[in-house]
Formats: structure tokens, C-alpha cells, sequence
């Protein structure tokens, strides 16, 4: 299985090249909101809202003193505004409080913040630090993880587990990027391209309804 997975990241790598988030940001606080405000919500929707955002909010202390309300119609458009713009908040108060203003760069500490699954502390740390603790699972990557055979499990902490023990550590961090670039380009949720796509040799395709 993971002589597998290797082939299927190659081929991925090869095919889509970078690593890098699609989301914009310059600090490991813009990246964070970001990422809390990408949750069932298009990467380009969330940039087109965060340039504005990060212009208005500067700070973990300016996010954190924020009106409920303000915030919430900062976000709106990323849907689920009322829970994000709360978490936001909460997360940068604590961010103040317990971390000086600065963003914490390990799991353990991330997960503490309101909003903060293992996801968005993969990407943070991933992308902000450069520092490998796990591989992100998102939609594309539980998707993708379950048509190809490496899980049978729904949870993300659960797929995330299976992945972790079936990819060498030299591929978690790529391993996010890879299969959500594949899963926007090619393996997407209704109509996957499998007569185009790089691995559909390796592919058992679960899950994905046969003709013929």
C-alpha cells in the first residue's frame, strides 16, 4: 500500500507541480483566519474576502477587540459568519492572553484555540512554520483518501491516522496540496474525469458509479 501511495503522489507532483496553499496570506495569524474562514467555503471567495479583512484587522488584538456584529458582516460571504466570526474572535483573545499576540507553532497548542481542529493547525503549521505533525484532511483529501483505497474510515481524525501510517513522513506535508489540487482538476465530487486522470491506473475508484 504505501509503494502505492508513493506512485500516486509522484504522478501527482508531476502533474500539478507547487505545494503551496491556495489561500493568500503573509503572516501565520492571516493564514489562520483564512483558513478558519475556508471551511465549506471556495479558497478564491475566502482571498477576495481577506483583502479587505487584513487591512481592516491587523492584529490578533484587532481581530480579538472586534464587535460581534462587525466581524460577522466582514465574513459574511464565506458563509457560516456568525460561528466564524465568534471563533475568530475567541481564538485571537487567546492568542493575545496566552501568546503574546503570536500565533503558536505547535499542534498541541493550536488546538487549544476556539475553531482549531487538526486541520487548520496542519495547514498552519505547514505552510507558517514549515513544521510537519500531520497531513490535513479536508473535504478533497477525505474524498480522494476513500476512492483510492487508503481509508474506509469518515472521521478526520481517523483518516488523517490512516494516512499517517501508510505515507513516509517525507510526503505529509505535501500530501494535503497534492490531492486537493487533484481533486479541483480532475477527481472532483460528481462527475470525477477518470479517462483523464494521471492515476486512474491506480485508482480502485470506490464509491464512484460504473457505466456499462
Amino acid at each position: 500500500m504505501m509503494d502505492g501511495q508513493v506512485e500516486v503522489l509522484k504522478r501527482l507532483k508531476k502533474e500539478y507541480g507547487g505545494f503551496e496553499t491556495a489561500l493568500d496570506y503573509k503572516t501565520p495569524l492571516q493564514l489562520l483566519v483564512a483558513t478558519i474562514l475556508s471551511a465549506q467555503c471556495t479558497d478564491a471567495r475566502v482571498n477576495i474576502v481577506t483583502k479587505s479583512l487584513f487591512k481592516r484587522y491587523k492584529s490578533a488584538k484587532d481581530f480579538a477587540n472586534a464587535r460581534q456584529s462587525a466581524l460577522e458582516k466582514d465574513v459574511k460571504s464565506t458563509g457560516f459568519y456568525r460561528n466564524k466570526a465568534k471563533n475568530i474572535r475567541l481564538a485571537c483573545r487567546m492568542i493575545v492572553e496566552d501568546y503574546d499576540g503570536k500565533v503558536p507553532d505547535s499542534m498541541a497548542e493550536l488546538v487549544r484555540l476556539p475553531g482549531v481542529a487538526r486541520k487548520t493547525a496542519n495547514i498552519v503549521l505547514n505552510h507558517a512554520f514549515n513544521k510537519v505533525e500531520g497531513i490535513a484532511v479536508d473535504t478533497h483529501a477525505k474524498r480522494l483518501s476513500y476512492r483510492m483505497g487508503w481509508t474506509e474510515n469518515t472521521s478526520p481524525e481517523k483518516i488523517e491516522q490512516d494516512l499517517m501510517n501508510s505515507i513516509p513522513k517525507r510526503w505529509w506535508k505535501h500530501a494535503n496540496s497534492l490531492l486537493v489540487m487533484h481533486g479541483r482538476q480532475a477527481c472532483n465530487a460528481r462527475k470525477p474525469k477518470c479517462s483523464q486522470c494521471v492515476v486512474e491506473d491506480l485508482c480502485p475508484k470506490n464509491g464512484v458509479e460504473r457505466k456499462g
